[in-house]
């Protein structure tokens, strides 16, 4: 079973990144989500589509103007034939803190009309402006288990530490308010270079908790900026070669090319 909610949540969880190779650099700390079925996101109490110190923008997502985002996410399910993945969708984003926001991943849950999970958007966004999405989900359609290991090929420059090549692969534990998420990147050789994890739980989104995620959580999308390029210092500090950001393919979207279940 998915998280397929009627009503907004705040995920709270713990976001954490191991490089392996060719030195090792590790850090972890903790993080906000929205979770926002798509079809109640005008309704949350938090500000949308105007600024405040917590608020939502739809032009921070899917096409990035400002255009529907179930629209958007439907497009992208029907062109790819996931006909059965026609129950809510559910965003789970950082907001915007103070009118700034950057969110390194977002995921769309895709439901079916029995709450069961057909596919998950994992919409990448890296530092020079730039966003692609990986579409996991089974040829058959079936829902997506623990069990189920996904694997795409590495076509979006993300990191300038590391080259655009490989492929990653993609673990998802969504149960009731529990979600957790692996993705783990394999280099040109086949070689696990780095391991991402983002493990936490639900909890409603009131006005109380949306307080205490504002306040325990401070400048949570600064904060989430400042860290990226701290970890880049201390890459550069360890030798790691820099690489020049290519220029980003014409492919905006795809979809994972095989899945095994372990």
């Amino acid at each position: 079973m998915g998280v397929a909610t009627s009503t907004p949540q705040i995920f709270f969880g713990k976001v954490m990144h191991a490089r392996l190779l060719p030195k090792k650099n590790a850090f972890r700390y903790g993080i906000y989500y929205l979770t926002l079925p798509l079809s109640q996101r005008t309704s949350m109490p938090i500000a949308y589509n105007r600024f405040a110190p917590l608020s939502f923008y739809d032009r921070d997502h899917g096409a990035c103007d400002g255009s529907d985002l179930e629209h958007w996410a439907r497009d992208i399910l029907n062109a790819h034939n996931i006909t059965k993945a026609d129950g809510e969708i559910i965003l789970m984003c950082m907001p915007r803190i103070f009118g700034y926001t950057f969110n390194p991943v977002s995921f769309w849950l895709c439901h079916d009309k029995d709450n069961n999970i057909r596919a998950i958007l994992c919409e990448v966004h890296n530092t020079f402006g730039e966003h692609h999405t990986y579409i996991c989900a089974h040829d058959d359609q079936r829902p997506i288990h623990l069990k189920d290991t996904m694997e795409a090929e590495k076509i979006f420059h993300v990191s300038p530490f590391l080259k655009r090549e490989g492929r990653y692969t993609f673990r998802f534990d969504i149960e009731n308010e529990q979600f957790s998420t692996w993705i783990d990147f394999y280099d040109g050789d086949n070689n696990k270079q780095l391991v991402t994890s983002l493990i936490g739980e639900n909890v409603n989104m009131t006005k109380r908790n949306l307080q205490k995620a504002f306040w325990t959580h401070p400048l949570l999308t600064f904060k989430a900026i400042t860290l990226i390029h701290w970890q880049a210092l201390k890459l550069v500090a360890k030798g790691i070669k820099y690489i020049s950001k290519p220029k980003q393919k014409d492919k905006r979207i795809s979809k994972t090319k095989n899945l095994t279940n372990l």
